[in-house]
């Protein structure tokens, strides 16, 4: 009964002054998710799947004040890549700022504009997978993106899209409190890629609902950053149809508090889902949360999930990721690693990964492991004349490259190592 009313206490102090707009199939959807959340309450500590991660900041009244910038960090946005930008600005989109979003190739068009048409194909996906979701395991922040998000964008492919479509998150107020739902829809046979990157505000709430048809192709690449001070709860939700790929990286560096849940469902055979992770933390402050969890429920699927984390100066880093393999799912083959390269005696990482599997005729595996650099490795480079901090980022790149490696578009892979030297060169000890 406490934790009933603590939660509930949590919830109407996150809620209070915040309005829904939308009306026809929005305000529909947004009653549910409000339904959902009266039902829940927000977490707390207490919550089993909160217990590494304390909530607070999140569920808080008011968000606590971040500084609107990392000076020492790269600016967002992949600079480089050809790509079509979309920017928010504290959680508010800026057209001005933003390309025209024709360019992609795909159908574009903010939450707002969707929301006026009754027969909008968004009406079938804003927040349908996020409650879907919810079982068996609550995730209460995710229902609060559908109910009171105040922008977001809707994306359509029905082919190849022409160039990424970026979505850029500029902070620059110290106490903004940015909610975000985006829906995306890859048709039979399209491709699309998506980048985000930016640390948004000083709160972040995101939700992102992505549905690949049969044979459809989604590749989803992001870099969380770089506020040292931001708090962050992101969502992604995928249902996958027959031969559908989704894959997605994420790069972390510094922030106070980043939790990211991926919730993905395999519904057609022959489907594939890959989710990576990079993250580095240099400091007390910093924690780190990925919560992933895939359900095969169609035969000859594929999932893997690989993350990796390093740590120093006492960051937290913590991993939760459960594989559901359900009894029709046979020919299963489902891959989970989650390791940590802890660069001192004050870090630490927290690991929970689950198997639960009803087919019998599947191949699975988990591990996790946590370790130090290898001194044996390090000696071998500074014996080739290798400086000692030249050679510790070296290996720290070759522990993290297993999970770049999940990016297929060299371009933004090499982007991404980029970003990872630039972050190790700053914070060498």
């Amino acid at each position: 009964m406490a934790l009933a009313e603590a939660k509930r206490a949590a919830l109407a102090a996150r809620t209070d002054g915040l309005t829904t707009a939308g009306e026809g199939w929005l305000a529909t959807a947004r009653d549910g998710a409000k339904a959902r959340l009266a039902a829940m309450g927000l977490p707390v500590k207490r919550d089993e799947y909160w217990r590494y991660t304390d909530p607070s900041s999140l569920t808080s009244a008011d968000p606590l004040p971040a500084t609107a910038r990392g000076a020492e960090e790269d600016e967002p946005g992949f600079a480089g890549i050809d790509q079509v930008r979309l920017v928010f600005v504290d959680g508010v989109f800026d057209a001005k700022a933003s390309d025209d979003p024709r360019l992609a190739g795909v159908e574009i068009e903010r939450l707002a504009e969707a929301a006026a048409r009754p027969g909008h194909w968004a009406r079938d996906l804003y927040g349908v997978l996020e409650a879907r979701g919810q079982t068996p395991v609550e995730r209460p922040l995710a229902a609060l993106g559908t109910a009171y998000a105040t922008e977001g964008v809707v994306i359509r492919a029905t082919a190849r899209a022409k160039k990424p479509v970026s979505l850029i998150y500029v902070h620059q107020s110290e106490t903004s409190d940015a909610i975000l739902h985006h829906c995306i829809r890859i048709e039979s046979g399209a491709e699309l890629t998506v980048l985000e990157s930016g640390p948004a505000a000083a709160r972040f709430c995101k939700v992102m609902e992505v549905e690949v048809a049969d044979g459809g192709r989604f590749h989803h690449i992001r870099t969380q950053g770089p506020d040292l001070e931001r708090r962050a709860a992101t969502h992604v939700f995928a249902r996958l149809a027959a031969n559908a790929l989704f894959k997605s990286f994420t790069l972390t560096a510094n922030g106070r508090l980043t939790r990211n849940e991926v919730v993905i469902e395999l519904t057609g055979p022959d489907s594939m889902a890959h989710v990576a992770g990079a993250s580095m933390g240099d400091g007390g402050d910093f924690l780190h949360d990925d919560t992933v969890f895939i359900t095969h429920a169609a035969e000859r699927c594929e999932s893997r999930q690989v993350f990796k984390k390093v740590l120093k100066n006492g960051a937290t880093g913590v991993f939760q990721g459960k594989i559901l393999v359900h009894a029709k799912a046979q020919k299963t083959d489902g891959y989970q690693i989650s390791q940590s390269l802890l660069l001192d005696d004050d870090s630490q990482f927290l690991a929970k990964p689950e198997l639960e599997i009803y087919a019998d005729d599947v191949k699975c595996s988990h591990g996790s492991t946590s370790g130090a650099i290898d001194d044996t490795a390090l000696f071998y480079l500074q014996s080739r004349g290798v400086p000692k901090r030249v050679a510790q980022s070296l290996l720290v790149l070759a522990f993290l490259s297993e999970a770049i490696q999940e990016i297929e578009d060299e371009a933004i892979a090499e982007d991404i190592r980029g970003r990872l030297e630039g972050w190790l060169h700053r914070h060498e000890r």
